[in-house]
């Protein structure tokens, strides 16, 4: 079997799309929408043509070009069962525990609310990927918007658990203002300052930073790491609960 091809390309200010093409069938999919044009330019320059549209949430920037693309295409919409009166054009909804088939590739569906109430990531064990959206970002993770820290906390620990050769495509070009952030968190971390320094490297060369991949998350992002005790003695926080601590570092990066 033909393994997945996987291309992603910016779109708007900071967002990235991504299409996932399965060369044995001709199965492609876009990860959200976040501009329609951008998105067809993609699929012109790859040759490939749009079957399917998995969408992650329902913010104007993940999926303002899904109609246009499905009434340009008659592709299928796939998207979160939790917030489907909030999305034009769902096909089928899915929520944690759903799965199903992409080409030869079998879709598993995570339920990973926070940064909205119905968030779900789609992850694809034998191509070793995982789509995100907003929950986790290259060293950050998503604005917790609709729902609690708590819950948040949750759907990180949860993408935690996969192994840690995943892939993850995350929706956001973050990396170089959360790597800052995150050196004031956990400045001893050496991962996390060599890390930082690549990013600074890759900007400079106006390259992408992303994808990356978990056991690099897991190294250097402290919205994944509030049970390190460096982190928790520098925030004073030393016998808080991870979520506690979690939520503390969320709420010092909104106000930075």
């Amino acid at each position: 079997m033909a393994a997945l091809q996987i291309h992603q390309f910016p779109c708007l200010s900071d967002n990235f799309g991504v299409l996932i093409h399965d060369p044995a069938t001709g199965m492609t999919a876009s990860i959200d929408v976040p501009d329609a044009e951008p998105v067809r330019q993609a699929l012109a320059a790859k040759g490939w043509k749009l079957t399917h549209i998995l969408v992650t949430h329902h913010h104007a920037d993940h999926t303002q070009g899904v109609l246009p693309l499905k009434s340009q295409t008659g592709c299928t919409v796939i998207g979160p069962k939790n917030e489907a009166a909030k999305i034009k054009g769902l096909d089928r909804t899915v929520g944690g525990g759903d799965s199903f088939d992409f080409g030869g590739a079998r879709v598993e569906v995570l339920d990973t609310p926070g940064h909205t109430a119905g968030h779900i990531t789609f992850y694809i064990p034998s191509a070793k990927v995982a789509f995100v959206g907003d929950t986790l970002f290259a060293i950050g993770c998503g604005r917790v918007i609709e729902g609690t820290p708590e819950m948040m906390w949750e759907s990180l620990s949860r993408l935690a658990k996969l192994p840690g050769d995943t892939t993850i495509y995350c929706g956001h070009e973050y990396t170089q203002s959360n790597a800052r952030f995150a050196l004031g968190i956990e400045p001893g971390n050496a991962a996390l300052v060599a890390r930082a320094a690549e990013v600074d490297k890759l900007r400079a060369a106006g390259k992408p930073t992303l994808p990356t991949r978990l056991d690099v998350e897991l190294e250097t992002n402290p919205f994944l790491r509030p049970h390190i005790a460096a982190i928790r003695k520098q925030l004073g926080m030393e016998t808080a609960a991870d979520w506690e601590v979690f939520a503390e570092i969320r709420e010092r990066k909104n106000r930075g």
